[in-house]
Order: structure tokens, then C-alpha cells, then sequence
């Protein structure tokens, strides 16, 4: 059995997709938390200039939004591993009652990868002996039972990542002078946008340049519309 063929090499290239996959949900956690808390502290500038209240309303928007996305994906999770469990009990189940069809479609799956019927039969009956469920679970079914979801670390990745991107907004728009804190705070937050598009493009492997575009005209237009309502309210108070 080749090395690209070897049920080794799918669990590594199963273990480099679960990478990516937590990679680009940190990205679009950080693109989140960029977009929602400017949108928000920039549409209270367009109502007044006090800093006080900018910081207090920014820092309520990145609470409100880093725990809205930790819990949600800790639900979530917590749903796509109840969801492997159930297939991890379902296939043990149906091994205990059905050896040889187990072996079968075993046998079949990793034909389907590539390997000889005389191969995948001798690959089959070696990972049976090894640990059966564990070979059904990785090869048929795509799970490794040593390294299920955890909803906990996907709840602090999603708390953090918001957090880090919600932080340059808030920042921006009370630290610098007033007359200042608007245009530093829409230039800066339309270059991270052009990052976070370019990175999750890059890990998704979609073309960088419409990803981009969708990115800043998404944030752009967000930042337009709340500015614009915050202005139109704070004239009229």
C-alpha cells in the first residue's frame, strides 16, 4: 500500500482540512469583529464626539458580539459532535450485528481511494484486527474517534478571534483626536478588511481579487449606513 493511499495519509490530510477549516473560521471571526463593532462605533461618532461614549458603546458592542459568537459555536460544535458520536455508535452498532458487511464495505471504501480489490481485502483485514471501529470510522465515515470536535476550544477561537478584529475600531475611534478619530478609523478598518478578505481567499482557495471587493464593499457600506443613521438621530435629539 502506497503512502498516499494508506489510511495514515487520510487521517493527516483529515487533520490538515480540520487546520484550514479552524484557520479560516478565525479569520471570519476576525472579519466579524471588524465589521460589527465599526459599523456600530461609527455610526455613535455620527451622532456625537464624546469619547466616553464611543468606548462604552464599543466596548458593549465587542462584548456583546465576542460571547453572541462563542456561544453559537459552541452550540454549534457541541451539535457536529453529538452528530459524530451517534455515527461512531451507529457504526459500532451495526459491526456487532453485521461483521462481514462491515468488511465489505470496508473493503469497497478503499477501492474507492484507488486500491486493487486484492489489496484493499488484505488493507481491510489488516485494520480489522487493528481496531475495526476506528478503521470504518476513519476510512467510511471521515471521523477519527481520538480527535473529535471540541466545543470549547472552537468557543474560545471564536471569542478571541472577534475580540482581536473588534479591538482596531474601538481603539482607532477613541484614541486619537477628534477631528482625526472618523477618517484613521475607516482607512485602517477598510485595510484590515482587504487583509481578512486576501487570507480567507487564500485558505479557501477562491480567487483573492472578488473576495477582496466583497470584503471592503461589505465593511464600506456597513460604515456608510450606520454613520449615516447616527448622524440623521443625533440631529435630531
Amino acid at each position: 500500500m502506497s503512502d498516499q493511499d494508506s489510511p495514515h495519509h487520510g487521517g493527516t490530510v483529515q487533520a490538515t482540512e480540520g487546520r484550514l477549516n479552524w484557520l479560516r473560521a478565525a479569520v471570519l471571526g476576525a472579519n466579524d469583529g471588524v465589521v460589527s463593532t465599526a459599523g456600530l462605533v461609527v455610526g455613535i461618532a455620527g451622532a456625537t464626539e464624546e469619547r466616553g461614549t464611543l468606548l462604552t458603546a464599543g466596548m458593549a458592542g465587542l462584548l456583546a458580539g465576542s460571547l453572541s459568537m462563542a456561544a453559537g459555536e459552541y452550540v454549534s460544535v457541541c451539535a457536529q459532535r453529538d452528530a459524530q458520536r451517534a455515527a461512531l455508535e451507529q457504526e459500532e452498532k451495526e459491526l456487532r450485528a453485521h461483521p462481514r458487511a462491515g468488511f465489505a464495505a470496508l473493503t469497497a471504501a478503499l477501492e474507492r481511494r484507488g486500491l486493487s480489490h486484492g489489496v484493499a481485502h488484505a488493507a481491510a483485514g489488516e485494520l480489522s484486527r487493528n481496531d475495526a471501529l476506528r478503521a470504518h470510522a476513519r476510512v467510511e465515515l471521515g471521523i477519527d474517534p481520538d480527535d473529535l470536535t471540541n466545543p470549547w476550544a472552537a468557543a474560545l477561537a471564536s471569542f478571541l478571534s472577534f475580540t482581536a478584529g473588534a479591538l482596531l475600531p474601538l481603539l482607532l475611534i477613541v484614541l486619537p483626536p477628534a477631528d482625526w478619530r472618523l477618517p484613521v478609523t475607516v482607512l485602517s478598518v477598510l485595510a484590515a478588511l482587504v487583509a481578512t478578505g486576501w487570507a480567507g481567499a487564500r485558505l479557501g482557495g477562491a480567487t483573492i481579487g472578488p473576495a477582496v471587493l466583497r470584503n471592503v464593499i461589505g465593511g464600506a457600506l456597513a460604515m456608510a449606513v450606520t454613520y449615516g443613521v447616527g448622524t440623521l438621530l443625533g440631529s435630531t435629539v
